[in-house]
Formats: structure tokens, sequence, C-alpha cells
């Protein structure tokens, strides 16, 4: 069996791909789990300051593929394990594909073209920057199986748009182009090579300090769920432990010498 998602490094960004282009990336057992994996390893690595994620071949993804999740379905042990809850995240198996990318400390582009259906959609609504070629066609497509959104994409979809759009969205399944897709705030903005594009920012990124980056991250994220009382707390926290440190200097320093930076990995 060919290798579900391949992924490769270059100067601190991680380049995430989705290798069932055969298939159309559908997600698979396999593939659940080589993206669960792969998100749990780059989370782990303090070098990683950037990650695209992208599908290989003619899309991003089509999402589930029915024949493997009946095959699951009708095997205990398997459709079992699709419920099945581990370590310190509140996903499970089956949300975990794309609840990963949400626990990976650095900022997460997904490029998207093609299609990206289902829980393809769902993957990409994890990461925290999208960008969609204009003719992408992306849709909440499990209304189609008399089914609700159930890889996290209730918790990620309303955080992006409106709760009336997503409810549309939700309820129709209807498909929306990268263009309507940007209008409405379920992409970040599109891009006729959205992979090249992905990279270009991904690669920016990388050049900014890597501890300011990720406490950037953690306290966006959390902002959404803390009172505004926390929150500020957290902000407050989170600027003191940057004040002072060694990557929060170099910025400086390079700014004021106009030189590029040359930042740690974070400890």
């Amino acid at each position: 069996m060919a290798e579900r998602v391949t992924v490769s490094i270059d100067r601190g960004v991680a380049d995430v791909r989705l290798n069932r282009p055969e298939k159309l990336n559908a997600l698979d057992h396999a593939m659940f789990q080589a993206l669960s994996e792969t998100g749990k390893a780059l989370a782990r690595e303090r070098a990683i300051r950037a990650v695209v994620l992208s599908g290989e071949g003619r899309a991003f993804s089509a999402g589930l593929d029915f024949s493997g999740f009946t095959a699951m379905a009708g095997d205990d042990t398997s459709g079992s394990s699709l419920l099945s809850r581990s370590g310190d995240s509140p996903a499970n198996f089956a949300q975990r594909p794309a609840w990963v990318w949400t626990e990976v400390p650095v900022p997460v582009i997904a490029a998207v073209h093609g299609v990206a259906f289902g829980g393809g959609l769902q993957i990409a609504l994890a990461a925290d920057i999208r960008i969609a070629a204009p003719d992408a066609r992306l849709s909440v497509m499990e209304i189609k199986w008399g089914l609700i959104p159930d890889m996290t994409g209730t918790q990620t979809l309303r955080r992006l748009v409106r709760l009336d759009v997503a409810k549309e969205l939700t309820f129709t399944g209807r498909i929306v182009s990268g263009e309507e897709a940007a209008a409405l705030g379920l992409v970040t903005r599109v891009a006729a090579h959205p992979r090249a594009a992905a990279f270009e920012l991904a690669h920016e990124i990388a050049g900014k300090s890597p501890d300011a980056i990720r406490a950037g991250k953690h306290l966006l994220d959390q902002s959404v769920q803390l009172s505004v009382a926390d929150g500020l707390r957290l902000e407050e926290r989170l600027q003191v432990g940057l004040i002072g440190s060694a990557n929060q200097i170099e910025a400086v320093q390079a700014n004021v010498q106009k030189r590029a930076p040359e930042f740690r990995d974070p400890a």
C-alpha cells in the first residue's frame, strides 16, 4: 500500500501531502491514521516553523471513502476504534485527522485545489489559513448521506463564518467555488496556484520569531473560548515571557541593524 501521507521539510517548513491521488485523496482508515500520526510527530518537532497541507494529484480530498468506511463499520473492532480516544486530545479517532492540525503549535496553511468535500473540507478547516484555487469546489457534504459533520467541522466552521452561513452550508451541502468560499470567509483567500502561494507565506512566517509565532497561535486559538478577563491575562503572560527572550532581542537587533534575523529553535 502506498504511503498515505508524505512529508518533507525545507528551511523549517513542512510539506505535508495527502497521497492517494488515484482516489482524489479520499479518506480511508489508513489515511486517518497517517494524518493523525503525522500531525502528532510535527507537533513535537521544535525545528518546524510552519506547515503546508495539500493534496497530491487533482484534488485536496474528496472526503470519506465510503467503501472503506462500510468495511470498518461492519467490523466490530475497526468500527469501535473510530470513536476511541487516546492521550489528552478531546478528539476521537475519526476526528483526530482534522483536529490534530489545531494541536500543532505552529501555523498550518491548507492549499486547496480541485475538491474539498466532507471530511476533506473539515481537515482544511482545521488549518490556521486556507488558500484555495478560484475554481476549487468545497462542500459540507455530510447531509447528502443523511449525516452531520463529525470530523470537528462543527467546531471549526462556526469560528470562520456567520452562524446562518454555517447552517445553510450544513443543511444543504451545496458546493461553493473557491471564489465564493473566500467571500463567505470559508477560506482566507484565493490564488491561481494555491500550493505555491502557501509555501511563499509559510517561508515568510518561518522567517519570524518562532517563539512569537507559537505564542500568537496559542493566544488567538484560546481567545475564542476564554472570558475577556482570562484572555487578557493570557495575553499578558505570553507577552511577559517573550520580552527580553533571546529571540525577541534578536528580532530587535536584526531590525536595527537592517539584516536578516537568526532565530533559535524553541526550547
